[in-house]
């Protein structure tokens, strides 16, 4: 068994390997998708926030903001002025609450999926960990069967096992990678609402 590949090394390996190896390739195989949604998500509301703020500081009025608006679905800071805009409150401090609550939630969305690609940065490392383990332990009690410990006999068995651990990796990096990326962006973009929240307080208190 020398000359294995890497796919020769999983068939052969044990039950519990193939299960650790299953469940590793279903957190990569989600990560990726996150990944890639988000990546698609931040991009597509970046470029809808910069239009949204282009007619915000042309000084278009609320109603007509409020209109060109509808098409920016994905921008944070226009899913914030419509939904003030609907149901704006009499009293200032009133309104100060709802923008906060507003905010709260459009944050939200903004990290929404995140804790999965940090769940899987944080776990698929020992979960292939564990299926290296035992690996090792089904290698050593074929070596106590077969009465020899050489080379040939010790060296399949350790690198059958020693996939679980490069499949964790390869799970988690991209993963913890994807994480800190894009609760960076939406950090970025939290900051951008709560300053605009203010903005918008005064905004909308002098519309008729």
């Amino acid at each position: 068994m020398s000359g294995n590949t890497a796919l020769e090394l999983i068939l052969h390996a044990g039950l519990v390997v193939k299960g650790v190896l299953l469940i590793l390739v279903l957190f990569s195989v989600i990560s990726w998708a996150i990944i890639l949604y988000k990546w698609w998500y931040f991009s597509k509301a970046k470029k809808e926030t910069a239009k949204f703020l282009s007619l915000y500081e042309a000084g278009a009025e609320p109603k007509s903001l409020f209109n060109s608006s509808r098409a920016l679905m994905l921008s944070p800071l226009a899913r914030l002025f419509r939904a003030v805009y609907r149901d704006v409150p009499q009293q200032r401090d009133e309104l100060r609450r709802t923008l906060r609550r507003y905010v709260t939630l459009e944050s939200a969305r903004l990290e929404r999926y995140l804790n999965f690609l940090a769940t899987t940065g944080s776990t698929t490392p020992f979960i292939g960990l564990f299926g290296t383990v035992w690996g090792i332990m089904n290698s050593f009690r074929g070596i106590g069967a077969a009465g020899s410990a050489s080379l040939a006999v010790v060296a399949p068995g350790i690198a059958e096992a020693l996939i679980a651990t490069a499949m964790g990796l390869a799970a988690a990096i991209p993963a913890v990678i994807g994480y800190n990326y894009f609760l960076s962006m939406a950090g970025r973009m939290i900051i951008q609402m709560e300053d605009f929240s203010e903005e918008l307080l005064d905004y909308l208190t002098r519309r008729e």
